[in-house]
């Protein structure tokens, strides 16, 4: 189990190097260009993931399509409004509000699954809600589109992770994935049209490598959940705010404050408290494949 874990950690720092690469490159080229190389080269290492009894034509014949055609909905569109959040936030502040994804995860748990909510899970909404305000801090800093970004990538991420509650035990994982990629690679495709620029020689490396540690890290998360129960692994996602911060201070001079470490705190404890509350409860990761949820 031990192993398991270490690669679950391993997974989200190699996660948190994609997004690093993502926000460099957008300096340099559009936002769903990004989106759309990433796509691209993600898919090599994931291609490895195809499990013994698996068919591609499963990415095409899903058993219940219109739920996974909002799978691929939340999933690219998920994915487009992280791009826009790493380009334009700090590392950390971005991740911060990503994760406010449980909290949205038991909001809607309520409205649409009809679960009951104890006064411990309300209580950990409220406390990430004021981490984010700490992060945030509306009024004394400005609001930029990357924060309604990174707000939206969790609110789609949350999306994501109700759909895959009830697809979870009838749909296979290559399904669930492929079909996610190549819808991101399809929408991203178009709307780069419009803005598309080469990149150069010195850029292609840094796009080539965002796109491969993205397909890595899922590489190595299936790896950590068939060596660890997937709700040993899933806690680990919270160390990407960690590698975030030292990330941002080591490669773009990104030193949050007092109150931002404070928040960011705030956010992850409680999301980390609405997940294991949440599997206690019912046991979901035993029965969902577990997936980058924002993606």
């Amino acid at each position: 189990m031990q192993t398991g874990i270490l690669l679950g950690f391993l997974s989200y720092f190699v996660y948190a190097c994609s997004d690093a690469l993502i926000k460099y490159l957008g300096g340099h080229i559009p936002v769903f260009e990004i989106g759309f190389f990433t796509s691209v080269f993600a898919i090599l290492p994931a291609l490895l993931t195809k499990e013994r009894g698996d068919s591609w034509r499963s990415v095409l014949v899903p058993h219940r399509p219109k739920l996974v055609l909002l799978r691929m909905t939340s999933g690219t569109l998920g994915g487009i409004l992280a791009v826009v959040a790493f380009t334009s936030l700090p590392l950390a502040d971005a991740y911060a509000l990503i994760f406010l994804l449980p909290v949205f995860v038991t909001i809607l748990s309520t409205l649409i699954l009809k679960e009951p909510v104890g006064w411990m899970r309300w209580s950990a909404v409220i406390a990430g809600l004021i981490g984010v305000l700490l992060v945030v801090r509306p009024g004394f800093r400005e609001i930029l589109p990357g924060h309604l970004a990174a707000i939206g990538c969790a609110f789609c991420g949350a999306i994501t992770v109700i759909v895959l509650r009830v697809l979870g035990p009838t749909e296979r994982r290559i399904t669930l994935i492929g079909s996610v990629v190549i819808s991101a690679f399809i929408v991203n495709g178009i709307l780069m049209i419009p803005q598309f620029v080469m990149p150069t020689l010195d850029i292609l490396p840094y796009v080539v490598a965002a796109g491969l540690c993205a397909g890595a890290g899922h590489l190595i998360q299936v790896y950590a959940t068939r060596a660890a129960p997937a709700n040993r692994v899933a806690p680990t996602q919270y160390s990407q705010i960690i590698w975030a911060t030292i990330i941002g201070a080591m490669f773009f001079d990104e030193f949050p404050d007092a109150f931002g470490i404070a928040g960011m705190s705030l956010v992850a404890l409680s999301g980390l408290f609405t997940f294991l509350r949440e599997e206690k409860r019912s046991g979901w990761s035993r029965r969902t494949p577990l997936d980058r949820n924002r993606v």
